[in-house]
């Protein structure tokens, strides 16, 4: 068979959001019921007792037809759910309440950026569909036994499913649009979006591509389940993307197959398993659910929904970019934490008054201070306040404080080791930094006699270093300045320290 042949990769997501909705899709069970003992948070509806009847729940459709406007989807103006026929021990029906044929949101998508040395930086990837259905109950299995129990807590759950098209080259790409889409959903405030709760849940599916005999040729498609954390999306598809091009490679069935195929992810071997071939869309007999009216969006309607979401991610991220001049990194890494992105913002509109008071409004030197602020919030602030367990509305720093300590450093009054000291006190205590400052005597020394006093007496104290510094060992006067540091106690403005030795060294 043919080695060393020119593979693409075709790959697709459906993914499930748990909408946080106070009660299940159909009934008005608490939709907490993962918090609570098993099979408490039930009622003959979700449990498909015969003779009941759903009654839609108005919070998850309003949540649905915001995540498809935020997902650039068209919502149908007429959408309607249908039956989704078929047997497994945790769907109490023996079908499912989703939408087939006429989904709430269809034609959207969602851009991503992809960092690192890689084929293409930005991806369009295209939304096929947005619709709304119930969650199935959880089968537990008990281990070193052959027997499930069921839990029907779970059973009639909101979930929205979002489709994707075809349209990830890499593993990569595909783990990125996942994260994107969680912190989408935690900013429409539509869902935790936990993957490790099972909130945020995908199955992946991967062809191969490539040319023979002048022709194009495609393997058919490997659906991946088990999926529960981004590192496990992008590692079963590197996986299964291997596991079929060798299998191609060596002229396996994988050439002949005709029909998709369902392959579990095993974690601890890190592994696919082939489990069966996959059901298409007629062995469910889907046909209308005839207890439940179709939802009809007036353009009124929509365009009030419109009005009603927040500022997303990606508009976040290109104004804190346009208007505070930082790097796309840092943005990306603020903007993952509302509340860090906030108290950034407040800072920024803080730091605006005390260098105007301080240095006159210069924008130059704004903008300057902008950039220092985020790298000490993204570097320094973020570190600390992981290490101590906090978030930032947690500590006992303020936007004011944060901006006052970065006013000091951007003024030269103080260096990095003095401030990171204040930092760490400020997330501690509500003593603002001006005051800490002036308490402690902290400001940094910034005059030139003493510093060149300093720097004279430490020379005299240290012939080996100036010997070293002399015969070309550069690295030689940065003892020497950390010696002048100590002598100053750590109040020396560094630049100045190496400055005046070099005019005594020369």
């Amino acid at each position: 068979m043919a080695s060393n042949l020119p593979f693409e990769y075709t790959i697709g997501l459906e993914i499930h959001v748990q909408l946080k909705t106070a009660s299940k899709m159909f009934c008005r069970c608490s939709n907490a019921g993962e918090n609570e003992s098993p099979n408490t948070t039930v009622c003959p509806v979700c449990m498909g007792h015969p003779g009941t009847l759903p009654v839609m729940n108005a919070a998850a459709v309003r949540m649905g037809a915001k995540a498809s406007l935020a997902l650039n989807c068209t919502i149908n103006e007429e959408s309607k759910f249908d039956r989704k026929n078929y047997f497994y021990p945790d769907l109490p029906k023996g079908y499912q309440i989703s939408q087939y044929d006429q989904p709430l949101g269809i034609h959207g998508y969602v851009d991503i950026a992809i960092p690192g040395d890689v084929p293409r930086s930005t991806a369009r990837i295209r939304i096929r569909r947005l619709h709304l259905e119930e969650d199935a109950a959880k089968l537990l299995h008990a281990p070193g036994s052959d027997v499930s129990l069921v839990d029907f807590n779970r059973a009639g759950t909101p979930l929205a499913e979002i489709v994707t098209e075809p349209d990830f080259k890499t593993p990569l790409e595909a783990k990125i649009f996942l994260q994107e889409l969680r912190l989408l959903a935690r900013y429409l405030d539509i869902s935790s979006a936990d993957m490790e709760k099972g909130h945020l849940r995908c199955d992946a599916n991967i062809s191969i591509q490539t040319t023979e005999d002048g022709a194009e040729v495609s393997s058919a498609i490997s659906e991946i389940k088990n999926l529960n954390s981004f590192r496990a999306v992008e590692r079963a598809l590197e996986y299964e993307r291997n596991r079929l091009r060798e299998e191609w490679t060596a002229g396996g069935e994988v050439r002949t197959r005709n029909y998709k195929i369902t392959v579990g992810w095993d974690e601890q071997n890190q592994k696919t398993i082939v489990q069966r071939w996959k059901e298409e869309a007629h062995d469910y007999r889907y046909f209308p659910e005839p207890d439940l009216p179709p939802l009809r969006f007036s353009h009124e309607a929509i365009d009030e929904i419109r009005a009603e979401l927040p500022e997303l991610p990606q508009q976040k991220r290109q104004r804190l970019i346009s208007t505070y001049g930082i790097s796309l990194d840092d943005a990306r890494i603020l903007v993952d934490d509302r509340a860090l992105a906030s108290f950034f913002e407040n800072a920024c509109s803080e730091l605006d008054a005390w260098l105007c008071a301080l240095s006159g409004c210069d924008d130059a030197f704004k903008e300057k201070s902008y950039k220092l602020l985020s790298a000490w919030t993204v570097n320094k602030l973020q570190g600390l306040l992981a290490s101590t367990g906090q978030y930032i509305d947690q500590s006992k720093l303020t936007p004011e404080n944060m901006a006052q300590l970065i006013a000091y450093i951007a003024e030269d009054k103080i260096n990095s080791t003095t401030a990171q000291e204040i930092l760490e006190h400020s997330l501690k205590t509500a003593i603002d930094p001006a005051q800490m400052i002036k308490e402690q005597g902290l400001e940094q020394v910034s005059d030139s006699g003493l510093i060149g006093q300093t720097a004279q007496k430490i020379v005299d104290a240290n012939p080996d270093a100036v010997a070293n510094y002399k015969a070309g060992k550069e690295n030689a006067i940065m003892f020497l300045v950390g010696q002048v540091m100590k002598e100053l106690k750590g109040k020396g403005q560094p630049e100045l320290i190496r400055d005046e030795l070099k005019k005594i060294l020369s």
